[in-house]
């Protein structure tokens, strides 16, 4: 084959993906098996299975193998009160989750203005992976004042939640102050454990907790693998306060 035969094996592989020959979740043949198909080096199909990860229309998990990518199927509702478990539930999936550190740590700039707290003062950093039917959907990375919640990094270790946690400490119900969404590249080790190709990027979520009476208590960055995951944002999840009529918004 030609010197550009990556660019010939990507157009046939995308079609047969398109045309449905290749299904969503069916894994494709080995490398060595699909160079010997197209009568070409493992350089070419090495490239052109990389160009098609990048697009979204092929999935590399270290370890398994290559997969036709399937449209994403978890719908993720972002409001006021939304918890991982409950939402994935809703679904018919079955939510678990990892614990993969707590430390108490000096709090960086951000975490100390999102909590309302001095720079530099002991915070619980605790980081899980969440997955969804034994899936690897986030790696999520939260903080907590150790003034507030003395034994959370303990506590998350063995499995307890933090709403579980907040009600501890008589917090009975709480929500999410601000919400910020941006898409990134993946760093090596994030789409090591969300078993993702490298190229591929990652939806950052980060979010703050509050009291009802708007004390910050919590705040995360979660980072969710972008080919499994829709986000869908509620304005009128469970308001507090009836709007006031009187009130301009046409900027809301």
């Amino acid at each position: 084959m030609q010197r550009d035969a990556w660019h010939l094996i990507r157009n046939c592989l995308a079609g047969d993906i398109d045309s449905g020959r290749l299904a969503p979740g069916e894994r494709l043949p080995t490398e060595l098996a699909l160079a010997t198909a197209f009568g070409t080096g493992r350089h070419s199909v090495r490239r052109a299975v990389a160009s098609l990860a990048v697009e979204g229309k092929l999935k590399v998990e270290q370890g398994r193998g290559t997969f036709v990518a399937a449209v994403p199927s978890i719908s993720y509702p972002i409001g006021r009160r939304t918890r991982f478990r409950q939402s994935l539930l809703d679904q018919g999936l079955s939510p678990s989750g990892e614990h993969l550190s707590a430390e108490i740590v000096p709090a960086p700039d951000r975490v100390a203005s999102a909590l309302g707290i001095f720079e530099g003062t002991p915070v619980h950093r605790v980081t899980r992976r969440g997955f969804a039917d034994d899936l690897p959907i986030n790696l999520g990375m939260s903080f907590h004042a150790v003034a507030l919640f003395q034994d959370l990094g303990a506590q998350r270790a063995v499995g307890r939640s933090v709403t579980e946690i907040y009600r501890d400490h008589g917090i009975e119900d709480y929500f999410r102050k601000r919400t910020t969404i941006f898409a990134r590249r993946a760093e090596a080790s994030e789409a090591r454990l969300l078993r993702q190709h490298a190229d591929h990027p990652v939806m950052v979520v980060t979010k703050t907790d509050v009291t009802r009476d708007g004390r910050a208590i919590g705040y995360s960055e979660a980072v969710w693998a972008g080919d499994r995951i829709q986000f869908s944002i509620d304005s009128l999840d469970e308001p507090d306060v009836l709007p006031d009529c009187h009130k301009d918004n046409s900027d809301d």
